[in-house]
C-alpha cells in the first residue's frame, strides 16, 4: 500500500472515534443522548433539504462537508456543552490542538483543505459557514423540542443563553430564525425554558 492511501484510510479509521463522542442532546422520542457523528450526519441531510431557506445562495456540498467534519475535532477535545460557561473558556485552545493531530494523519494538501474548511466554519464568515452554523443550532433545537425540553429542563437552561446561541441562526437564515424564535417561544410558554 502506498504512502498516501495508508495515511487516507488512518484517517478514515481514526475518524470512527467520533461515534464515540456522546452529546447533551438526546435522540428523538426520548431516546439516549446522540452522538458526534449521527449530529453530524443529521445535521448535513437538513441542509441539503433545507438549502431553499439560506439567506444567500451556498455551495450545499461545501455546507454538507463542513457539518461533517466540524465536530471531529471532539474525538481529542471532547464534547462542550452550548451552555457550560467553563467548558466554553477552553473548547478553543482544546479544539485547536486536535484539529492539528487529526487533519495531519491525512496527506498533506487533504489535511490542508480540511483545516481550511474547518477554520471557514468556526470563523462564521461566509455564506456556507453561517448556513452550517444555523444547521448547528437546529438540529439540537428540534431534538429537544420532540422530547419536550428535557435537555433544556436538566440543565437549567435559560431563554437568555438559548436567544444568545440561536440568534446566530439568522445569519444563515432568516426563514429558519423564525421558526426557532416560535420553538423557543413554546417552550417558555410550556415552562420547558427558564
Amino acid at each position: 500500500m502506498d504512502d498516501r492511501i495508508e495515511k487516507q484510510l488512518a484517517f478514515s479509521l481514526e475518524i470512527d472515534k467520533v461515534k464515540n463522542i456522546f452529546r447533551q442532546t438526546h435522540l428523538s422520542g426520548k431516546g439516549r443522548n446522540e452522538n458526534d457523528a449521527e449530529h453530524s450526519w443529521h445535521m448535513a441531510v437538513m441542509a441539503y433539504l433545507l438549502r431553499e431557506y439560506a439567506n444567500e445562495k451556498v455551495d450545499i456540498a461545501k455546507v454538507m462537508l463542513m457539518c461533517l467534519i466540524h465536530d471531529i475535532v471532539e474525538i481529542d477535545a471532547g464534547d462542550t456543552y452550548a451552555y457550560d460557561p467553563v467548558g466554553l473558556q477552553t473548547q478553543k485552545a482544546r479544539e485547536e490542538a486536535a484539529k492539528k493531530r487529526l487533519f495531519s494523519i491525512l496527506p498533506d494538501e487533504q489535511a490542508s483543505e480540511l483545516t481550511a474548511l474547518f477554520d471557514e466554519f468556526e470563523a462564521y464568515e461566509t455564506a456556507e459557514s453561517k448556513f452550517a452554523h444555523a444547521m448547528d443550532n437546529l438540529q439540537p433545537l428540534i431534538l429537544n423540542n420532540s422530547n419536550n425540553g428535557g435537555d433544556w429542563k436538566e440543565h437549567n437552561v435559560t431563554s437568555e443563553q438559548i436567544y444568545n446561541r440561536q440568534n446566530k441562526t439568522k445569519l444563515g437564515s432568516e426563514k429558519l430564525f423564525e421558526i426557532t424564535d416560535n420553538i423557543i417561544k413554546e417552550n417558555i410558554a410550556k415552562g420547558n425554558i427558564i
